[in-house]
């Protein structure tokens, strides 16, 4: 089973949104990572068949999913980034609308209802309202509204923003089990919610594909070049001058222990260390390097 993105290409008057993009994707959990603005969300729209391509195909099972029509949506499953749905609803009510619009049986509607609420710790507010609900809560019904039917193809954009870390452990822990022989993609800039459940990653820069791998391919282009040291604090405003500091944490007797890049040692005593997924998407994308707090 693959589905194989071909010359994609979408363009909006002057501006290039996605570029020339062939990957295929195959079963299992696939990371696409990138800033704002890399143009993931509109990659991931052209996969859920809502927005058409300026050139370029996308095939399942080798035949295009603009034609597969009803055939291709009875199979897929997406929660965009925006998700928003009526006010009046209840969480039960709702995922009723939905499987009624994907044409579920009624009783695989029930089982499938019950499953995803207990999975997703929703079964206590399913009789409440949506709009009363929190952020992370409302979250968790759009993952529920996007695997309600008989899925082989999960397409999820940002989907544990809102997420506390408790509920994002069992969303990711979840999802690596639902993946066995599915096709999932999960578009984030949370590098720690795919960086070890991810069996591909794919990194979009500026509308375009810069390299897919396996985390432990990709984070060999820095190798080398990962450091930590422990210096007293009143030297981090020095030390920030000279170093790219990707990451720092207070210790006891008025020490830091930082985290930063460079070719070779800088600091005395400093230690090389392995490179994670998270320190290749700083290497590759250093403006988010302090605008997200939960990058890191």
């Amino acid at each position: 089973m693959e589905l194989e993105i071909k010359d994609l290409t979408k363009k909006f008057k002057d501006k290039i949104a996605v570029e020339n993009v062939n990957i295929t994707l195959t079963p299992g959990v696939w990371g696409l990572l990138g800033a704002n603005g890399a143009g993931k969300t509109t990659l991931m729209r052209m996969i859920a068949g809502i927005m058409t391509p300026t050139s370029g195909k996308i095939y399942f099972k080798g035949k295009d999913i603009l034609k597969l029509g009803k055939e291709y949506r009875s199979i897929f499953g997406y929660l965009p980034q925006d998700f928003g749905c009526s006010r009046d609803f209840t969480v039960n009510d709702y995922l009723e609308y939905v499987a009624a619009l994907k044409d579920m049986q009624v009783d695989e509607t029930h089982k499938k209802i019950n499953e995803l609420l207990d999975i997703l710790t929703l079964s206590e507010v399913r009789n409440k309202k949506i709009v009363k609900l929190s952020g992370g809560m409302r979250r968790r019904v759009g993952i529920a509204q996007a695997m309600l039917n008989s899925l082989k193809i999960l397409v999820l954009d940002e989907p544990t923003a809102g997420l506390d870390p408790g509920e994002r452990v069992r969303f990711r822990n979840f999802i690596s089990e639902f993946s066995h022989d599915r096709i999932v993609l999960i578009s984030t800039h949370i590098v720690s919610d795919i960086e070890y459940i991810s069996t591909q990653n794919a990194i979009m820069k500026d509308a375009k594909i810069l390299d897919i791998g396996t985390t432990e391919e990709l984070v060999m282009q820095i190798k080398g070049k990962v450091w930590t040291a422990m210096i007293p604090a009143r030297e981090l405003p020095m030390q920030e001058l000279k170093l790219r500091i990707i990451n720092q944490k207070n210790e006891a007797n008025n020490m830091i222990s930082i985290r930063y890049f460079s070719d070779k040692s800088a600091i005395q005593n400093s230690e090389m260390v392995e490179p994670r997924l998270e320190d290749l998407y700083l290497w590759l994308f250093p403006q988010d390097y302090m605008k997200k707090g939960d990058i890191i």
